[in-house]
């Protein structure tokens, strides 16, 4: 498959990693043609390894001699030669944009020490902290349809892999993460409905996500465990 430039495109990436689903959706919005290949980053193969400075998803092969790496970078490059149009063209605003993308990365940082919390006071205070994320974001959406007005960008790409932990964190502990913040509840829900965002993970993903969470020693990982068991009884 090749892009509109005549550009073979090969996508390097995980099953679970909210970066890679930022480029599957850029790609998708965009109508730009790609491959893609999935590693275990447990167990990666050596041409990844020779591949990735970094060891780390997403990797973005171009005619299969540039190796791109970085999520935020393969996106704006996809952005680039799809049209730029997941980007504003002001210079304020699309490093206000990227600014956001950033947040987006550190609001999955405060994701990753909730899921890897020990113990349910631990976890209460990485839910506390995640919390006050959700609040500075409430802050600054303006309730229109997408982050930066009605047109879908980077930005949307960059928090609908953030909202989908949500779906699985809510049925676990039987909470409503967002239900204080209306903005953003409403925009979590337009971007699960965006046809690019569904998309951009396997059909099984919330089982894979479930089963890698049991996996873990933590406070959240416990209630995975204890689900999956209570699915295997029914």
């Amino acid at each position: 498959m090749a892009t509109a430039n005549k550009q073979q495109l090969t996508l390097i990436s995980h099953n679970l990693c909210p970066y890679v689903q930022r480029a599957v959706i850029a790609l998708q919005e965009l109508g730009i043609e790609y491959r893609r290949i999935d590693v275990d980053l447990d167990n990666p193969p050596d041409w990844f390894k020779r591949l990735s400075p970094l060891g780390k998803v997403p990797l973005l092969l171009i005619d299969d001699e540039v190796v791109l790496f970085e999520s935020a970078v393969i996106a704006e490059y996809v952005n680039d030669i799809g049209g730029a149009n997941l980007l504003l063209t002001d210079p304020i605003e699309k490093a206000r944009q990227r600014a956001w993308i950033e947040f987006a990365s550190a609001t999955l940082d405060n994701i990753g020490a909730l899921y890897s919390a020990s113990g349910e006071s631990n976890y209460a205070r990485s839910a506390s902290q995640l919390e006050v994320k959700w609040r500075q974001l409430e802050q600054i959406l303006t309730g229109s349809q997408f982050f930066s007005g009605e047109q879908f960008s980077l930005v949307d790409a960059a928090y609908g892999p953030v909202f989908r932990y949500l779906d699985l964190f809510e049925k676990l502990v039987d909470t409503d993460f967002l239900g204080q913040f209306p903005k953003l509840a409403s925009w979590r829900k337009r971007l699960q409905a965006r046809e690019s965002v569904s998309n951009a993970v396997r059909s099984d993903y919330q089982i894979l996500l479930t089963e890698f969470l049991a996996d873990r020693d933590s406070w959240l990982g416990q209630r995975a465990s204890d689900f999956l068991s209570k699915q295997q009884v029914t």
